[in-house]
């Protein structure tokens, strides 16, 4: 169920409620029994899953994961031929 933001016209009290969709609209404040305003907000969307980022629809040469990952393959060649000259000494 929803949660409502409601402000009073007459005295400014503002409170949240959680009401079903097919539950009428509040019309006096609990406070000073004066008019209420429904308040609207900015609706909280959260996407989750597969599909929603940036990088979940783009090859591989456009997405910021791509990039990361040739910095972190980096470090293993210069480490492979530091393990072989070792063995070169000992031949």
């Amino acid at each position: 169920m929803p949660t409502y933001a409601y402000a009073c016209k007459d005295c400014g009290h503002a409170f949240d409620i959680v009401q079903s969709f097919s539950d009428s609209t509040l019309t006096s404040c609990p406070e000073c029994q004066g008019t209420l305003r429904k308040k609207f907000n900015s609706v909280g969307v959260v996407f989750k899953g597969s599909g929603f980022y940036r990088t979940d629809s783009r090859d591989a040469k456009g997405s910021t994961v791509s990039a990361a990952a040739p910095a972190s393959s980096a470090p293993a060649p210069a480490a492979a031929p530091a393990a072989s000259a070792p063995a070169a000494a000992a031949s």
